[in-house]
């Protein structure tokens, strides 16, 4: 069967399709990824087809354009919140969820999120390709809701490929129930009204299959999920990281406990910047006894006077050849990251930031023991960082928590043993349509 991946044009995003989209390949299946512009390159870089779509996403000034969006999209509402607010799709306390909030949030993350994503352009790019090559299934990421449409345009079946928690889907199901309560004409659903008359464009309607896919793969281990009623199928988390070259020195067993300390790609590819202050995460490590292998770039070494005689300082090192050396890692909660440690089974400290759902994440690392997370919300502190790392090498609880979460990723079908699976749901939603 032929085969469209569609992903946001950022790296972690398509990352976690690589895997996913060389099985179908291995299998026999014809495979191609569609993205904007901007990632033409990385994906051509992992030996698979790449279509431009759309126009650039254009990441380095995607930071400004979020926030005029969401000032403009805050427009709409009567009383908007504060600014951090206006995206919480992670908020989870029940006394925040009143149906101002959900209109509210829907409203924002359509005008300066999905339409972003999804633009005009983009969408009829998607449907053009999708009509022309005649995919028999579209698999498409979770922010690009564009493939949903383009996929229904052209007769094939469509499934989400999570990249993180599913809050869409946890949000979504909270926003119907909270419309379902009032009555008709006081219904107003943002998100439907754009996706119907993008569909509607295409011969099409609005049905919730184009927000949350005729199914979903889910790659989080089953036991750090959030649980909805859409139907989904597991998938194990294989690495995947890009381009790049084994140095000698991560041949060699180190001379004693290794941490990795990371702040990931999609604070530095799409938001402009970490939220964690760098020279603190070094002064607080760099009193550890152990061998700190830091990933930072020239702009994040910049703001750093000294580094730690014991901190090896490196722009690029695949996690997935680095991270079996280390007893911990220190990272900023991104999925991709929190879920190479998860894969090899390393304890993790999480230094959380706002971004899409690293909050929860990194309360579901906690929990299960397998890591910790600086408490409360304020400045980072050297000398409780430190604590916290220490902890997770030195309690041996919290090595055999992340062991554990490793055998149940371990057990979770592969990528090739999904094949079959997605084979088979392709055919009965085909019929189905």
């Amino acid at each position: 069967m032929r085969v469209l991946f569609v992903t946001l044009a950022a790296s972690p995003h398509f990352f976690v399709q690589v895997p996913l989209a060389w099985a179908l390949r291995a299998a026999g299946h014809d495979v191609r990824v569609a993205s904007q512009p901007d990632l033409m390159d990385t994906i051509t870089a992992a030996g698979l087809p790449a279509t431009p779509v759309g126009p650039r996403l254009a990441q380095d000034e995607s930071v400004e354009e979020l926030r005029r969006r969401q000032e403009k999209a805050a427009e709409r509402l009567v009383e908007p919140p504060d600014a951090q607010e206006l995206m919480r799709m992670a908020e989870d306390r029940p006394e925040r969820l009143t149906p101002d909030f959900l209109d509210g949030l829907f409203t924002v993350m359509t005008s300066a999120i999905f339409q972003n994503f999804s633009a005009e352009e983009t969408v009829e790019d998607l449907v053009t390709l999708t009509r022309r090559w005649r995919p028999d299934l579209v698999i498409w990421d979770t922010l690009m809701m564009g493939g949903a449409v383009a996929a229904r345009a052209s007769g094939a079946a469509h499934a989400r490929l999570l990249y993180g928690l599913d809050l869409v889907g946890t949000m979504r199901e909270r926003h119907l129930a909270s419309l379902a309560a009032r009555p008709r004409e006081l219904r107003e659903d943002p998100l439907a009204e754009w996706l119907g008359w993008t569909a509607a464009r295409y011969g099409g309607g609005f049905t919730e299959d184009l927000v949350t896919g005729q199914w979903t793969v889910d790659p989080t281990p089953a036991s750090l999920r959030r649980p909805t009623g859409l139907p989904w199928v597991p998938v194990r988390h294989v690495p995947y990281n890009g381009r790049s070259v084994v140095q000698e020195w991560l041949r060699e067993p180190p001379a004693r406990r290794r941490v990795c300390l990371t702040l990931g790609l999609s604070f530095r590819e799409v938001m402009g910047g970490d939220q964690a202050s760098v020279p603190a995460l070094l002064e607080a490590l760099g009193k550890l006894d152990a061998e700190v292998v830091a990933t930072l770039d020239a702009r994040q070494l910049a703001e750093v006077g000294h580094v730690p005689e014991n901190v090896r300082v490196v722009d690029f090192v695949p996690l997935d050849a680095l991270l079996p050396s280390c007893s911990a890692i220190v990272h900023q909660g991104g999925f991709g990251t929190a879920q190479n440690a998860l894969a090899h089974g390393v304890p993790q400290v999480v230094v959380p930031n706002d971004l899409w759902d690293i909050h929860p994440r990194a309360a579901l690392v906690e929990r299960s023991g397998a890591g910790l997370r600086p408490p409360g919300t304020g400045p980072l502190r050297p000398a409780e960082l430190r604590g916290l790392v220490t902890r997770v090498l030195d309690e041996p609880s919290y090595a055999r928590n992340a062991a554990r979460l490793r055998d149940e990723i371990r057990a979770t079908p592969s990528p090739a043993e999904l094949v079959p699976v997605l084979e088979e749901l392709t055919a009965r939603h085909r019929r189905i349509s």
